[in-house]
């Protein structure tokens, strides 16, 4: 059992992970958390629920884990008044959680020092929730201003730079607010949150099957990542395993998925540095491997090809050949430009000490993923919790000390060429099945599943919460982006204005998979 406390009782939730869920009273929530942060532990997620329709109030949803797996903690909160104690003086992360699930349901951390809010821009007046079961959506449409209360930092020969919501370029809308002496960045204020959607208010009124779709669609570039989290989830709550050559085919798409997306952001961090060459070469390779998924998967991006059950994509030995033949053109190209990268003077002087996040400051904010790994946080859910098949794989997890470009570059590298080698071992036993999956379409009543995947950028966790009826209540997909942006205005200080660029791609966060 992974915590222990008087007043918690822990039920197993699935085979597939080391997960357990139970409900505890709101008063004994510091100390659990407490205890798992004192014993080397995390936060991964933090939502809330409606629950008023089934006679209850409201509840708050804390996910944690440790070494020995994912814990999480139902904490039942009063209708009239839904309070609990703010967590972020122990877990950091927690702070924007926090204000995003009173934004969006009401629920409120208590003595916290930050109580602005995260999600909401305007777009619905404040005093109404979008996820409460009786929001009303016209009448909680708004004109008033944004009115966002910046941090404001004073002091001779100090001035601001306000770059976006909207950008130079077709990326998503993040705005970043420079303090600066010179060029010297003294501090960076993030507001995101511009790119709402209502992506977990739709999954209410959808089947299983429809919310694989939207799952899938949650951050595009880690479509794999979320549908089989997603597809776990709800296998955990039917107790349904899929057959093993859908397991080993799950693998397989997303271990392509790291590799085109490592592809594209090495190509992209070379043009951070002016290395135009680099970029071209490594978006000639992506676009490879993307034309090969259009052929063998139908989907350039792998979307729709993992349901719940299953998976909607067979592989043929012809198919077989070609990404054989692809992961070894991949590995003699990507060694060559590898080592032009590593004997550029120009790309290492750009690579090497910017952008620093010591691994003291990852292990005190929660760093997770590829960046985590950069910085000496040994964390892959393909290591520690390897679901099937990975547990048949020896991943090697890719870690070094220095935290800064220099290190993420690495990382990336080193995770692609392993992930090139997982996929010959996932060929070499992937058995072709004609057989037509067993699909889900309906879940057993008032159920509860969690699943999590490694994706590229990091573990990719997805929650299911049934009704009476078997639908789905709620849904809440969770982006490693929620850890690791928060980081980046750390990486920044003390850094000039112009690397900017060069360490938000270092990281490459998700704007819209921590904006359902």
């Amino acid at each position: 059992m992974p915590i222990k406390h008087p007043n918690l009782k822990l039920s197993r939730l699935t085979d597939a992970l080391p997960a357990w869920a139970g409900d505890i009273a709101v008063d004994d929530l510091r100390a659990v958390c407490r205890q798992v942060h004192d014993g080397g532990g995390r936060l991964v997620a933090l939502w809330g629920s409606d629950v008023r329709q089934c006679g209850g109030g409201f509840k708050l949803h804390v996910v944690l884990i440790n070494e020995t797996g994912l814990v999480c903690l139902n904490v039942p909160l009063h209708a009239e008044h839904p309070n609990y104690p703010d967590i972020s003086d122990i877990f950091p992360a927690a702070n924007r959680m926090q204000r995003a699930a009173y934004d969006l349901l009401g629920i409120c951390a208590q003595e916290g020092h930050d109580h602005r809010k995260w999600l909401r821009h305007g777009a619905w007046r404040s005093g109404s929730f979008p996820l409460r079961k009786d929001f009303d959506a016209a009448a909680s449409r708004t004109v008033e201003a944004d009115d966002y209360p910046f941090v404001q930092v004073e002091g001779q020969g100090v001035h601001e730079i306000p770059v976006g919501p909207v950008h130079a370029g077709i990326i998503e809308p993040g705005h970043f607010r420079f303090s600066i002496i010179g060029e010297r960045v003294l501090r960076l204020e993030e507001r995101l949150g511009y790119v709402h959607k209502g992506i977990e208010k739709r999954f209410e009124r959808m089947s299983l099957q429809q919310g694989a779709k939207l799952a899938g669609r949650v951050s595009g570039d880690s479509t794999v990542a979320y549908a089989w989290a997603y597809a776990m989830a709800a296998e955990g709550i039917a107790k349904v395993t899929p057959s093993n050559n859908a397991l080993w085919m799950r693998a397989l798409l997303l271990e392509r998925e790291r590799v085109a997306n490592h592809l594209g952001d090495l190509g992209y961090l070379g043009n951070d540095v002016a290395l135009s060459f680099g970029f071209a070469q490594f978006w000639i390779l992506k676009e490879q491997v993307l034309r090969n998924n259009a052929t063998l998967f139908g989907h350039r991006y792998l979307m729709d090809a993992i349901v719940p059950g299953g998976v909607a994509v067979h592989l043929s030995i012809e198919g077989k050949h070609i990404i054989e033949q692809e992961c070894d053109m991949l590995e003699q190209q990507v060694r060559i430009l590898r080592g032009i990268y590593d004997e550029h003077a120009g790309v290492q002087d750009r690579f090497i000490g910017t952008g620093v996040v010591t691994p003291k400051l990852a292990a005190q904010l929660g760093l997770c993923g590829l960046a985590g790994r950069a910085s000496a946080q040994a964390w892959d859910a393909r290591v520690q919790f390897a679901c099937a098949p990975y547990d048949k794989l020896d991943v090697q997890m890719a870690t070094y000390r220095n935290g800064d470009v220099a290190a993420r570059v690495i990382v990336r590298f080193d995770e692609l060429f392993e992930s090139l080698r997982l996929q010959r071992e996932i060929l070499a036993r992937l058995v072709s099945d004609d057989a037509a999956p067993v699909l889900l379409e309906r879940l057993p009543a008032n159920g509860f599943g969690i699943g999590m995947v490694e994706g590229w950028r990091g573990e990719v966790m997805v929650a299911i919460h049934t009704d009476a009826q078997g639908g789905l209540a709620r849904v809440h997909p969770h982006d490693p982006s929620w850890q690791n942006w928060p980081l980046l205005e750390h990486a920044i200080i003390d850094n000039i204005v112009p690397d900017f660029p060069l360490i938000n791609k270092s990281f490459n966060l998700s704007y819209t998979g921590q904006d359902l």
